[in-house]
């Protein structure tokens, strides 16, 4: 899809990679509708995207996507004003680092219900107007952490490893629609994700996890650059491209076999 002129809706935009994947959209879309929970970041978002490109137009919509009920809200108050998103960018997640048998019952209902459900309802709201024009595109931002299971960070990678199917899945549905629906897979990204994953100092993330590391910027070029060349998965950085490549080769046996040691590591 040509992303040019278009109309573009980023949940999570308040930070991190949505915030890039605004940043980058802003000299070449012709609005961009930010959605989060923080109003405040929102505004100065806001603010400086149209500080730089004055031709831009910017809506912000402050919505707490794990509230199905304000996820209708956002949809019907893109309709009133008549504003037709052609790029969907669904890029808001939480992640939870720890056991499971000690996480807290209410953050892993909001880390289902953001990375899955609204993720999901958003998407059956806008597609249809999009298949009416047959032109779209949908960039889904999943994780490579979706590949396989991941001890101590079980239930997020979960809601990835659903993600990356469902996007997978749709884009057969949507094949000669004239809608483009792409899977973006960063591993390790340098943004507060990681703090607020994190429950306490006790759980760090692993330290060998660095050599993966890529940028919120380099993350949202590659997914930006995913859409427009219509591919169906994006796996940013090199050393992660290669490592996930070995990883969808082993078997199953070595996996649960590798994840049983990081565990033992994680708790000695």
């Amino acid at each position: 899809m040509q992303i040019d002129r278009c109309n573009a809706l980023i949940t999570g935009a308040s930070a991190g990679i949505g915030r890039e994947f605004a940043r980058l959209l802003a000299n070449r879309a012709q609005s961009i509708v930010l959605v989060a929970r923080r109003r405040e970041r929102l505004e100065e978002l806001r603010d400086e995207l149209t500080k730089q490109n004055p031709d831009l137009t910017v809506h912000i919509r402050v919505i707490d996507l794990g509230e199905t009920g304000q996820i209708n809200e956002l949809v019907q108050s893109l309709e009133q004003e008549k504003i037709e998103i052609d790029l969907l960018i669904n890029n808001a997640g939480l992640g939870d680092l720890g056991p499971f048998a000690t996480s807290d019952s209410t953050r892993i209902e909001s880390m289902l219900l953001v990375n899955t459900l609204a993720l999901t309802l958003l998407t059956r709201q806008l597609l249809p107007a999009m298949l009416v024009k047959k032109h779209g595109a949908i960039l889904n931002v999943s994780s490579s952490a979706g590949f396989m299971p991941i001890a101590q960070f079980s239930v997020y990678a979960a809601t990835k490893a659903y993600v990356t199917s469902f996007s997978e899945a749709l884009r057969a549905e949507l094949r000669e629609t004239g809608i483009s629906v792409c899977a973006l897979c960063p591993g390790p990204v340098d943004t507060e994700f990681t703090k607020v994953a994190q429950r306490n100092e006790q759980t760090p993330f692993p330290a060998d996890a660095q050599l993966f590391h890529v940028s919120a910027a380099s993350v949202a070029r590659a997914g930006l650059s995913g859409i427009e060349s219509d591919r169906p998965l994006v796996i940013p950085g090199l050393a992660m491209k290669i490592g996930m490549i070995i990883v969808r080769l082993l078997p199953m046996p070595i996996i649960r076999l590798a994840s049983g040691l990081s565990a033992k590591r994680t708790r000695s």
